[in-house]
This record gives structure tokens, C-alpha cells and sequence, in this order.
């Protein structure tokens, strides 16, 4: 399903940032996963930031690529852990934490639409949508979501609006205010609406 919210400002940081790491072989794992990245090739470009930071994970530049090449891919789960690896290295960087609202907040989306669904071990798997669901706004309109779930989708709309409200304050100039703050009100809704109780 594709998503009516795209990742406006999401950016892929260059690779010339990374030109003074001292490790060739990281710098080399990063060019070659931004020429992927560049082709749509978002497996490999995952598989090559992967490595580049298991080489050398305390490059902002590697964990946050990677975090951009897992949202790219929709793996709003991966991205989610890797954003947040991002941010304990470079915690004032607004734009990391956009790109982490939007994935919790298309997560919490993809488990309310049952796109995705929460398994009895808390971890979540994408749902085969047939043809015949695909026209359907909510594949659980006649179901009742899980507990869990719930909880997943309350934490989810909790944080990105959170993480909404920390791009604002850490953005110098931000120039979409107007847009973000809508947004923070529209997930407020869908959290009233989808909260645990």
C-alpha cells in the first residue's frame, strides 16, 4: 500500500561527509550503498551500510543512511531502531527525528489499516493483501485488533508525535511549522481514537 504521506524532507547525507574517516573500508561501503540507493536497489544499499556499520558503528552518517535505506524499503521497523541508533550520536539533528516520526507513525498506520500485523510475540509481519482487500481502507473493519497491537499502536502514535514536536523545537527554521503542526494534531486524533484503555 503505498503511503499518502512521503518522506518530504528525508534526506540521504552526502558520502563526501564521510571523506574523513579514516576507515577506507566504511567509506567504501558508503558509496557504494548511496549508488544503490540512487539506482532503487534498497536491499543492497542496506546490506552495505549494514556492513559499514558493523565496521564502524559510530558514524552518524552510516547509521542514519541506513535508517533512510530501511524507510526507502518500508521496513518502518528497522528504520525506527536505526533513527533512534542515529540519535544517540547526534542528538541535535532535527531532521533525524522527522524521518523517526514518519516511521512510527506509517508503522502505526500499517498495523490500524492491517497491512502489517502484530504477532503474540510483539513482533510484527507484513499481511498478504489479496485483490479483492486492496480496495479497503481498513482490511479490519469488522475485527477487533489485539491488545497488543493496541499497546504497539499507542507507543507508536505516542512517540511520533513526540518526535514531531522535537524536529519543531530543534529546527532553526523549519518551513514546513504549519505542516508538522497539523500533523501532530491529526496523530493526536488517531491516538484518541486507537488508544489503549
Amino acid at each position: 500500500m503505498k503511503k499518502a504521506f512521503l518522506l518530504a524532507s528525508i534526506l540521504f547525507i552526502s558520502v563526501i561527509s564521510t571523506a574523513c574517516i579514516n576507515n577506507f573500508a566504511v567509506q567504501e561501503l558508503n558509496n557504494k550503498a548511496k549508488y544503490f540507493m540512487d539506482k532503487g536497489d534498497y536491499v543492497s544499499a542496506i546490506e552495505r551500510l549494514k556492513s559499514s556499520a558493523d565496521l564502524d558503528g559510530s558514524v552518524f552518517e552510516t547509521q542514519y543512511n541506513l535508517a533512510v535505506a530501511y524507510t526507502k524499503a518500508e521496513d518502518y521497523a528497522n528504520a525506527i531502531k536505526t533513527y533512534n541508533n542515529a540519535i544517540k550520536l547526534k542528538p541535535d539533528f532535527p531532521d533525524t527525528y522527522y524521518s523517526l516520526a514518519v516511521c512510527e507513525e506509517n508503522l502505526a498506520k500499517d498495523i490500524i489499516s492491517g497491512d502489517v500485523i502484530v504477532n503474540d510475540d510483539d513482533t510484527i509481519s507484513k499481511t498478504e493483501v489479496n485483490s479483492i482487500d486492496s480496495g479497503s481502507d481498513n482490511l479490519l473493519n469488522n475485527q477487533e485488533l489485539p491488545s497488543n497491537a493496541k499497546k504497539m499502536i499507542t507507543n507508536l502514535l505516542t512517540n511520533a508525535i513526540s518526535d514531531y514536536g522535537i524536529y519543531l523545537d530543534k529546527g532553526d527554521s523549519i518551513d514546513d511549522r504549519t505542516f508538522v503542526e497539523d500533523k501532530i494534531k491529526e496523530l493526536q486524533m488517531l491516538l484518541a481514537k486507537n488508544a489503549v484503555k
